[in-house]
């Protein structure tokens, strides 16, 4: 964490699946300062919903930006699709 406070960036899954991110993103841009890492994750869960999952997520050491986090989320559409798909037999496999 930097001496200005927690830097969060809003990622692009966040923004897809969240309106609160996708909202903050066009009004003030895809950074946001907190004063705490814990104000961070407290708009974090904020944005979640029961068709939004997301979450703070710390920045990596070597990551090239000044963010001190992400905010990140992931759509359940992949796991649907999964889901959705059949077991191949071994015949169907080989053939």
């Amino acid at each position: 964490m930097s001496d200005d406070g927690y830097r969060v960036i809003v990622k692009p899954s966040a923004r897809k699946v969240s309106a609160p991110a996708g909202r903050w993103v066009n009004r003030h841009g895809s950074r946001r300062t907190f004063e705490t890492k814990a104000l961070a994750r407290a708009w974090s869960r904020e944005c979640r919903g029961p068709t939004a999952p997301v979450w703070l997520q710390d920045a990596p050491p070597w990551a090239d930006d000044e963010a001190d986090g992400y905010l990140v989320g992931r759509t359940r559409e992949r796991a649907q699709t999964r889901a959705n798909r059949r077991q191949l037999t071994l015949g169907e496999r080989q053939g």
